[in-house]
């Protein structure tokens, strides 16, 4: 197979030109350069030199269709867009100029969507010292260096793919690019161009191992110094196997959002606390107000608007004794030791019987069951209850033996009242399930 490999100094002299395209074609700091095309060696080059010189990209999905993606450019004015290879090997073919340190901005991503219309996350343009602060705090974390090789395993539009990518490029290391993601084409970069981190969302992680489990094997993993992953909650029994695979130790666990990042959890502090997703980030704080909805408090630099929304912007926002705080609306619990266990989000919370019900504490319950290799709940209307719990379950699992697990470990008002069946539940590109989807894929939606 095939992997573009992408060196930092490859990329550096490719920025520099990048730089100089930008401003003969007349853009200055604070303008928005919209990208709709897959990622590249080039694309990167692009990403970074924009961001370097103070002009913000906006990576948008290829795949959205003409419908989703106008509303989005229209929003954003960018003041190019960049939709063809063509065009993209134009901004590579530039004057070379002089580059900031480091990005100058982050770029401006919309949001999944998941719990309604995209919005355009806004974090302006940042002075030197600021930007050299939010470089540092990532390539602390990570422990990113000259020796890492980085393997992309999804599309670079994303943020998290997007920030290990150039992270790893500024601090001097390679950058490797398989297309899009297979377990087979996964394990074959493995094999071929020994990676030393990775990024993957917990579906990639579960087609390894049905892979590895087909027969057909896995290279040994224990090349990555880091596997992180995010994007949705894990199986404790994919994560336990990862586990095994990678080494406990190099396994990191993160929570964040397009809006920025709250958590990191490395491998032992799970095994040790099963199911959380970590303690805050360095120069964050974590609180959980008194309906259950995790802040973050973030340093200036990490700070966001949503564009051109000064009222979703102020629900986002609150003053705390440790400065502002944003919430995304996820629920949560916080322990003694600071360490967070996620409840969901607001919007998915099922009320029934007066009773809350998180779906990802029960999730996690019925994900324990032999036989369920996927499960979401959700609710529906219901005359007596208000609304109704349902499950949806991928697997072989029988629907008794998914009640009778349930009586043995949820109290009543937790237990799905109805089991359905799909062969795959619908999810983001990054992982997360579409709840929204699911009454309609059910045939549920007018009940």
């Amino acid at each position: 197979m095939t992997v573009d490999v992408v060196t930092s100094a490859e990329s550096l002299v490719a920025q520099r030109r990048v730089a100089g395209a930008l401003r003969r074609r007349g853009l200055r700091p604070g303008d928005r350069l919209a990208l709709v095309l897959p990622g590249s060696p080039g694309y990167l080059a692009v990403v970074l030199g924009a961001l370097r010189s103070g002009m913000v990209p906006v990576p948008l999905d290829p795949g959205l269709t003409a419908y989703e993606r106008e509303p989005l450019l229209a929003a954003v004015e960018p003041a190019l867009t960049v939709t063809t290879s063509a065009e993209l090997a134009g901004l590579l073919d530039g004057p070379p100029s002089d580059l900031a340190p480091v990005p100058l901005a982050r770029p401006m991503h919309a949001t999944s969507g998941t719990t309604g219309a995209p919005k355009a996350v806004w974090s302006g343009l940042l002075d030197e010292a600021a930007a050299e602060l939010l470089v540092g705090e990532e390539r602390e974390l990570w422990e990113l260096g000259r020796d890492d090789r980085h393997l992309v395993c999804s599309p670079l539009h994303h943020s998290a793919p997007l920030r290990f990518a150039t992270g790893t490029l500024l601090a001097g290391g390679t950058v490797l690019l398989a297309g899009r993601f297979s377990a087979e084409r996964f394990a074959s970069a493995v094999a071929e161009a020994r990676p030393t981190s990775t990024f993957c969302v917990p579906a990639h992680l579960q087609r390894l191992l049905a892979y590895a489990g087909s027969g057909v094997g896995l290279p040994s993993l224990r090349g990555l110094r880091l596997l992180a992953h995010a994007g949705a909650p894990c199986p404790p029994a994919v994560k336990a196997r990862i586990h095994e695979l990678v080494g406990e130790e190099h396994v990191v666990e993160f929570y964040g959002s397009t809006e920025g990042q709250l958590t990191a959890c490395r491998g032992r502090e799970w095994a040790a606390r099963p199911g959380t997703v970590g303690r805050a980030r360095p120069g964050r704080t974590l609180s959980v107000d008194p309906d259950g909805m995790v802040w973050c408090a973030v340093p200036p630099y990490a700070r966001f608007s949503y564009w051109r929304d000064p009222a979703r912007t102020a629900d986002a926002w609150r003053a705390t004794p440790d400065g502002p705080a944003f919430t995304v609306r996820d629920l949560g619990r916080l322990d003694d030791e600071g360490y967070l266990w996620l409840d969901g989000r607001r919007e998915d919370l099922v009320i029934s019987g007066g009773v809350n019900v998180h779906p990802a504490e029960v999730e996690a319950v019925l994900g324990g069951c032999p036989g369920v290799e996927d499960v979401a709940v959700f609710g529906v209307p219901d005359e007596r209850w208000g609304q109704r719990v349902c499950a949806v379950v991928v697997g072989p699992v029988g629907e008794d033996a998914l009640r009778s697990w349930a009586a043995e470990r949820l109290a009543p008002a937790k237990r799905p009242k109805d089991v359905h069946r799909l062969a795959e539940l619908p999810r983001t590109p990054t992982g997360k399930v579409r709840r929204l989807d699911l009454p309609a894929a059910l045939g549920l939606s007018r009940r």
